[in-house]
């Protein structure tokens, strides 16, 4: 289904698009504790207000800013629910029949945090939190929005994107469009051949251990910046070209992780080209319309009209929520198979050859799977994540997901992500049946 942008805006001339890394989290969460929240009656809850409003830009109405450099703390509410209107989007259509969460009374939920006992109330008040969905199943538990946005604004993914392209991947797989996994990318990106790109498989961009050199440090320097500066400027660019300045390998691949954006947007050229339709088309006719969405979605795009692989997805929580019960059903929705469910558990379980990519190996605290976050312990349990506390939790076995929407002031730091993990684990004690 083809679809037009939503919009070219002009006068980009330098954007960075800082992604996760790895060291989100320094700890583990602690133990979650009985009592908290009081009891509402089913429906989303809206504030006019938020931590720190004042400096979020309340007074000023949350402006959307300009297109232009990493935005000003006062403009991220804007962007962050307003990006498409920004940057270049391909629109994504909602579904023709939309379908329906069921809803039920809050439950009181509580959590422990630097030895603290805090409702879920207070998890609010605390973190600079746009919107935080709990769904169990088809039933949505708990729906709160902050700093006057609402459940008609889209809310941008970040590097939650790059698990979608993941399982875009495995659809691809699945209709023979690709071949396997393991056959290189130069297979189907003839613009990288004789590169170190076009010489690695699908399979170690999947997971993020091609050993190509690239760095993300977020100083406005690093090869993230060059990535996307390149992507979000002016004037069209052969994207294999630029992709292509990144190669030099350091390592063998398929041995070390290493968090590399430009690795999911190598992945997107390979989907274009592989099933011949736009990313985001491919995206709304496999899985966006068949899990029922209410509301338009769209995906950013480069001057070329390539889909920004590696990020900025913009969709509603509730839309955000369906993804989440999707992939809680390992890629089925109401008796239809929409992604293969061995993708699935290929894509959020490392193979014992794979132990570079296992939780606390990987990462202090995560491993990392297809594009996706995988947590510790033996229950399988994953996460998306983006920069500035994007975030998307995943428990197939109660079918809980958590969807939570940020603008946490620094891109990425460490120990950014223990509250957030502290809340879901209360969540999966409390509420997981």
């Amino acid at each position: 289904m083809k679809q037009e942008a939503l919009c070219r805006p002009r006068g980009c001339h330098r954007f960075l698009l800082p992604v996760m890394f790895a060291a989100a989290v320094a700890a583990f969460p602690a133990r979650a504790q009985d009592g908290g929240s009081v009891a509402r009656e089913p429906g989303p809850v809206f504030s006019q207000s938020g931590p720190d409003a004042e400096l979020y830009g309340a007074a000023e109405g949350y402006p959307i800013g300009t297109r232009g450099g990493a935005p000003q703390l006062d403009k991220l509410v804007g962007v962050y629910s307003h990006f498409d209107a920004l940057y270049p989007s391909r629109a994504i259509g909602r579904a023709t029949m939309p379908w329906q969460f069921k809803r039920a009374p809050e439950p009181s939920i509580a959590y422990s945090f630097d030895n603290q006992r805090l409702s879920i109330a207070d998890y609010l008040k605390r973190n600079p939190t746009t919107g935080l969905l709990i769904a169990r199943d088809d039933t949505i538990l708990y729906e709160h929005y902050q700093y006057a946005r609402t459940d008609h604004d889209r809310f941008v993914s970040q590097s939650m994107a790059k698990t979608l392209v993941a399982m875009l991947v495995g659809i691809a797989v699945s209709e023979g469009r690709i071949k396997s996994i393991d056959d290189l990318v130069s297979t189907y990106v003839s613009g990288l051949a004789g590169t170190e790109y076009g010489n690695t498989s699908i399979r170690t961009l999947l997971n993020m251990s091609s050993g190509v050199e690239f760095s993300e440090v977020y100083d406005g320097k690093d090869d993230i910046a060059r990535l996307g500066q390149a992507l979000f400027g002016d004037e069209p660019k052969d994207l294999a070209a630029i992709v292509a300045q990144f190669n030099t390998r350091i390592a063998p691949p398929g041995t070390k992780w290493h968090y590399a954006s430009v690795e999911t947007e190598i992945l997107g050229l390979v989907l274009r080209a592989a099933t011949g339709t736009p990313v985001a088309d491919y995206l709304h006719d496999r899985i966006w319309s068949a899990i029922g969405t209410e509301a338009d979605a769209s995906w950013a795009i480069d001057r070329s009209g390539q889909e920004i692989a590696f990020c900025c997805f913009n969709a509603t929580l509730r839309d955000y929520a369906r993804l989440a019960r999707l992939l809680a059903h390992d890629g089925a929705w109401e008796g239809r198979q929409l992604i293969p469910r061995q993708w699935l558990l290929d894509a959020t379980t490392v193979r014992p050859e794979d132990g570079h990519l296992a939780p606390r190996v990987a990462t202090p605290y995560f491993g990392y799977g297809y594009q996706v976050w995988l947590l510790p312990g033996e229950q399988r349990r994953f996460a998306l994540l983006g920069i500035r506390g994007q975030v998307i939790l995943v428990d197939p076995a109660s079918k809980l997901v958590m969807v939570h929407t940020a603008v946490q002031p620094k891109p990425s730091e460490p120990g950014a992500l223990r509250e957030p993990l502290a809340l879901w684990f209360a969540v999966l004690q409390q509420l997981g049946q």
